[in-house]
């Protein structure tokens, strides 16, 4: 599995504070290597065809398609 960063993610990525964009890498980096992981707390997207979502904290999430 790659990570493809659509243009909109990079942009609200850079606006994020530096401690939640740390977070985020180790959470992309774990969803890597374990998509599974129970802290990712990965789950589809109700309503949407093909989203999925996991928890970086208890107020940000990322979303994501597997293709």
């Amino acid at each position: 599995m790659r990570l493809l960063p659509t243009e909109l993610f990079r942009r609200q990525y850079g606006d994020l504070p530096t401690e939640i964009q740390d977070q985020v890498d180790r959470k992309l980096q774990l969803l890597l290597s374990n998509s599974r992981h129970p802290s990712l707390q990965v789950k589809k997207m109700g309503g949407t065809k093909g989203i999925w979502e996991l928890r970086v904290t208890q107020s940000y999430r990322v979303t994501f398609q597997i293709e």
